[in-house]
C-alpha cells in the first residue's frame, strides 16, 4: 500500500511545443498546428489541439496528417526554444518542493507532502504552479493530485487541457474500476490485446484476477497490474534518475544509398547528441546507431569503450565505424540515428529531451504534449 498521507502531483503541459509555436505566433492561434515538415516523408512532432480534432497527432507521417487536415500548418522545430521554456517551468516546480522527477520537457511529478502541510493542501499547490506557468510563460498546463503517481497520472489527463482534477484515497479504487486497462500505466497495446484475450476490459475484470494468476501471464508485470487494479502505487517521485539513454536521429527525404552522404548526415546527429551528453554533466560509454532502411528494416549496431567517449568528433568517429559494417547498404537508407547509453554523471530527468530529430522528419520526444 502506498505511505499513508502521500501527495502526489502530476504536472503536463498541453500540446506543449505546439502551443510554444501559437504563443510566438500570432497568426497559428485557433489554428490547426502540427510542429515539423510537411514534405512527403516527414512526421507530425506534434499537434496542436485544433489539429487533433482532424485526427493528426505526433508520429504520424505528414503526408497522412495533410489528407486528414489540408489546412494543417507545419511549423520547423525550435528545440532551443523549448528547452528554455521547461527551464522555466521547472524552476516554478522548484519553488514549491525538491522532490520533483521530470519525465521529459512538459512533464514531471512531484512529492508536495511536506509541502503541502505548510500552503494547507496539495490541491492548492497545483493550483498555484498553474497559474504561474500560464503568468510566466503565458502557456496552460493540466494537473493531477493523488495520493500516488498512478492516480496523479490520470488525473492530469481527466480534465485536459487546462484542467486540475484531484484523485481522493476514497475514490481511488472506484475510478480504477472503471477505466479501460488501455490506460493502465505499463499496459501497451499487445498487452491490452493478450488481457481482452482472457476477459480483461477494465480495471474492475483486472482486479478480479489475483497476482499470482496474472503473474502466470504476464510474468513480473503481473503483480504491478494487480496492484494498480486496486488503486495502489508505491513507486516514490525520484529526482535522481538518471537518463538512461539520449539520442537523435533522422529521416530523409530520400535514401541514401552512398556513404559520403551517409557519413555526413550523421555528423550533426552526433554533435547534437554530444552537446546533450555534455550539458547535462554526463559522460557516455556505448555508442549506437540505428539505420532504417527502404523496407522500413530496422537495425541496430553498438560498441561500448572502457573510457568515456571524450568528444563530439570521437562520438561522430565511433558512429561512423559502426556505419561502414551497413556498407554497401542492402536497399537505400531511411533513416540514420545515434544515441548513447551507459551514462555516469549528474542526474538527468531533464536531460530526457526528445532529442528525435524532428526538423529532419522524426518524430519528437517527449514534447508532443498531451
Amino acid at each position: 500500500m502506498a505511505e499513508a498521507g502521500r501527495r502526489i502531483i502530476h504536472i503536463d503541459m498541453d500540446a506543449f511545443y505546439a502551443s510554444v509555436e501559437q504563443r510566438d505566433d500570432p497568426s497559428l492561434r485557433g489554428r490547426p498546428v502540427a510542429v515539423g515538415h510537411g514534405r512527403a516523408r516527414g512526421v507530425v512532432a506534434a499537434a496542436s489541439y485544433e489539429a487533433r480534432r482532424f485526427g493528426v497527432h505526433s508520429a504520424m507521417p505528414s503526408i497522412v496528417a495533410l489528407r486528414r487536415c489540408p489546412e494543417l500548418a507545419f511549423v520547423p522545430p525550435r528545440f532551443e526554444v523549448y528547452r528554455a521554456v521547461s527551464r522555466q517551468i521547472h524552476a516554478i516546480f522548484a519553488r514549491h518542493t525538491a522532490l520533483i522527477q521530470p519525465l521529459s520537457l512538459d512533464e514531471a511529478y512531484l512529492d508536495v507532502t511536506e509541502a503541502a502541510r505548510a500552503a494547507g493542501s496539495a490541491t492548492a499547490i497545483a493550483e498555484a504552479i498553474r497559474a504561474a506557468i500560464r503568468v510566466e510563460t503565458g502557456l496552460t498546463a493540466s494537473a493531477g493530485v493523488s495520493y500516488n503517481k498512478f492516480l496523479a497520472k490520470l488525473a492530469s489527463d481527466h480534465r485536459k487541457p487546462d484542467g486540475l482534477f484531484v484523485i481522493t484515497p476514497r475514490m481511488g479504487a472506484d475510478f480504477v474500476a472503471e477505466l479501460r486497462v488501455e490506460a493502465f500505466h505499463g499496459i501497451g497495446p499487445r498487452t491490452a490485446e493478450r488481457m481482452h484475450a482472457l476477459g480483461i476490459f477494465t480495471g474492475a475484470d483486472l482486479r478480479a484476477h489475483d497476482a499470482a494468476a496474472l503473474a502466470r501471464h504476464f510474468g513480473k508485470a503481473g503483480a504491478f497490474y494487480a496492484a494498480l487494479a486496486r488503486a495502489e502505487d508505491d513507486r516514490p517521485v525520484n529526482p535522481d534518475r538518471t537518463a538512461k539513454s539520449l539520442g537523435a536521429e533522422r529521416t530523409f527525404a530520400r535514401d541514401l544509398t552512398a556513404w559520403a552522404e551517409a557519413a555526413e548526415a550523421l555528423g550533426p546527429l552526433a554533435a547534437r547528441v554530444f552537446a546533450a551528453v555534455a550539458g547535462g554533466g554526463h559522460a557516455a560509454r556505448t555508442v549506437t546507431v540505428k539505420v532504417k532502411f527502404a523496407d522500413f528494416r530496422l537495425i541496430t549496431r553498438s560498441r561500448s569503450f572502457a573510457d568515456p567517449v571524450p568528444s563530439a568528433a570521437a562520438l561522430e568517429a565511433a558512429g561512423q565505424d559502426l556505419l561502414r559494417g551497413v556498407f554497401p547498404p542492402p536497399l537505400g537508407i531511411r533513416l540514420l540515428g545515434v544515441s548513447v547509453s551507459n551514462l555516469d554523471g549528474e542526474a538527468a530527468g531533464q536531460m530526457r529531451l526528445g532529442l528525435v530529430d524532428a526538423a529532419g522528419g522524426g518524430a519528437g520526444g517527449g514534447g508532443a504534449g498531451a
